[in-house]
């Protein structure tokens, strides 16, 4: 994966323009995820944070830039504690469920930045679809060896590890359609009922 300052749209964050551009990403993930991405124009945006539209462009060139960076954050999120867990090694089940809760709990604080992630990644660039590709396919592989080395360690029964992969994604991605803070239940607690559903099914104990 490419270096925090080799990224396209990657600015050094600092003092108060780093705290302008925290803003203006915040906004526009909340903005995507209210009105749609396509919807949200640079002078609404502008007129959201409080800024001029020719300052907005200071920060931000393009609504594009500003789609990447939103999915760059996300990914990165997840990657940097998967990449913490992968350090401290541990029992595959509770990396799962980890894994499973870090997705969940995304859910809660970085909504805008799920749904733009999982519905408008076609919208960038070929270029920037390259990068964020790239490191979907990483997170997914570094998943994949979680769930390989449990089975390895007789923790997991023999699976279909890319499948069993994607069955884990399916349940936690889809969620933002109808999870709600307000809701029965909180995201930990989602995340810890799809383990479940995932290791030991539905059928009587």
């Amino acid at each position: 994966m490419q270096s925090t300052e080799s990224r396209p749209g990657r600015t050094r964050a600092g003092g108060r323009g780093g705290d302008r551009r925290r803003q203006i990403i915040d906004v526009a993930a909340s903005l995507f995820d209210t009105h749609g991405y396509h919807s949200t124009s640079m002078e609404t945006l502008a007129e959201a944070v409080g800024i001029a539209k020719p300052t907005l462009y200071h920060y931000f060139e393009s609504k594009d830039q500003l789609l990447y960076r939103i999915h760059d954050e996300f990914i990165s999120l997840l990657m940097s504690r998967q990449r913490e867990r992968e350090a401290a090694g541990g029992d595959a089940a509770e990396q799962l469920r980890s894994i499973m809760r870090d997705i969940m709990e995304l859910m809660e604080t970085h909504r805008g930045h799920v749904r733009v992630f999982f519905e408008h990644h076609r919208e960038l660039p070929e270029d920037l679809r390259a990068v964020v590709r790239a490191q979907r396919d990483s997170y997914q592989a570094s998943v994949e060896a979680v769930l390989a080395q449990g089975v390895a360690s007789g923790v997991f029964r023999p699976v279909d590890v890319r499948l069993t992969t994607l069955a884990l994604f399916g349940m936690c991605n889809w969620s933002y359609q109808w999870y709600r803070q307000d809701g029965r239940l909180p995201a930990q607690k989602i995340a810890d009922e799809f383990v479940d559903l995932l290791l030991n099914g539905i059928g009587p104990r």
